[in-house]
């Protein structure tokens, strides 16, 4: 079995793969449902959209659930403070996803304009308000979050869900949505022909295109108008340690220090800015699949290049610097991670390769005849 120090970093990298995972999974079916008010001419067409991810999107939802639960087990201090200081954050995701399940359920089952338009905007806010909110989320941590421990180890977040709601987490917010429309207009792309793909198609470079100029805005802003933290000093990272064992520095300029250390993590903003690029070039030549791996590279070079530039910092703290959680005093025993490391060996690759069967399965178009040849069975 690893040590204790290995098992940390493998449990950082995991931790990592469930958020991608849940991003480029769910992530389409979020953009196509965000997208389908606007594209979806007529009640048909908006059925075409819903049926290229109904059977797909409760399965797609399992990797939330999933790396909720793996954080909870992985970083229970990360869980409780986030948990905390996100709580109206959090119930306004919960409460929007609501809508999801209920609506593609119930959506077609009334032949009534206002039954289903109002169902249409519900999936939509439904889809737009987790995705804005992450965002946001992320944004917020490289501000620094409001939060500090006292010497008994009791957390105490001094912010508010509106103190969220700052330049730099709405512009991080609006980089979430530009990117996951994009991802779900390519899959359209790719699951859906005529008139309907063509708005698709438009749609991606529109929303590729604010993807890029934000997220580039976002790495300016970082890079020359935002101080990072820096850990003072050597930690015994395979120890227990208290989050209040260690000294940290704000001296770490636009959060690159990691990026100056270690070269190659420099692929990852590449990869995303690249990745939108490919989109584009490729929505413009009207090869959807091309356009759809050229979204998947954005989303996980958006991921990791947040993820780097953290590192080993996973929620840092604006009003004590000490107080801020990190990979290595955050974590639960050695046991715990050893344990879950054995059933995330085992699971995780079932489920993998279950998803991927799935979608092959039940891969090809779906097009408004589809919808007219099965109206009480499809969504």
């Amino acid at each position: 079995m690893f040590d204790y120090e290995t098992l940390k970093l493998v449990w950082w990298g995991l931790i990592g793969v469930l958020l991608i995972g849940f991003a480029l999974t769910d992530g389409f079916d979020i953009g196509a449902v965000v997208l389908m008010p606007f594209i979806g001419k007529t009640d048909n067409e908006r059925r075409v959209i819903f049926n290229t991810i109904g059977p797909h999107w409760e399965g797609n939802q399992v990797w939330l659930v999933t790396a909720g639960g793996a954080l909870f087990a992985a970083w229970p201090l990360v869980y409780a403070a986030a948990f905390s200081g996100f709580y109206w954050a959090m119930m306004l995701v919960l409460f929007a996803l609501f809508c999801r399940p209920v609506g593609f359920d119930y959506r077609s089952k009334i032949e009534d304009v206002r039954w289903r338009q109002s169902w249409d905007w519900a999936l939509f806010a439904g889809s737009l308000v987790p995705a804005l909110v992450f965002g946001v989320a992320f944004g917020n941590l490289f501000l620094g979050l409001p939060f500090h421990y006292d010497d008994t180890l009791r957390s105490t977040y001094t912010g508010s869900f509106f103190g969220l709601l700052n330049p730099f987490g709405l512009l991080a917010g609006v980089v979430s949505v530009s990117m996951l429309v994009t991802h779900g207009a390519a899959w359209l792309m790719m699951r859906t022909d005529g008139e309907l793909q063509a708005r698709a198609r438009r749609c991606l470079q529109v929303s590729a295109l604010l993807y890029l100029f934000c997220f580039i805005a976002a790495g300016f802003w970082v890079s020359f108008g935002m101080q990072g933290y820096r850990l003072d000093g050597v930690l015994d990272t395979g120890a227990v340690l208290s989050p209040l064992d260690k000294a940290v520095l704000q001296d770490n300029a636009g959060w690159l220090a990691n990026y100056t250390l270690h070269p190659w993590t420099m692929a990852a903003p590449v990869a995303g800015i690249l990745g939108a690029l490919f989109a584009l070039l490729m929505a413009q030549l009207k090869q959807a699949g091309l356009a759809f791996l050229g979204s998947v590279s954005a989303i996980v070079g958006t991921i990791l290049t947040a993820g780097f530039a953290l590192f080993p910092f996973i929620m840092p703290s604006s009003t004590d610097p000490v107080s801020s959680l990190t990979l290595w005093d955050a974590t639960s025993s050695r046991m715990t991670l050893g344990i879950m490391l054995v059933v995330a060996g085992i699971f995780v690759p079932l489920i993998i390769f279950y998803t991927l069967w799935c979608y092959w399965k039940m891969w090809g178009k779906v097009t408004t005849k589809n919808i007219e040849d099965n109206q009480h069975s499809a969504y």
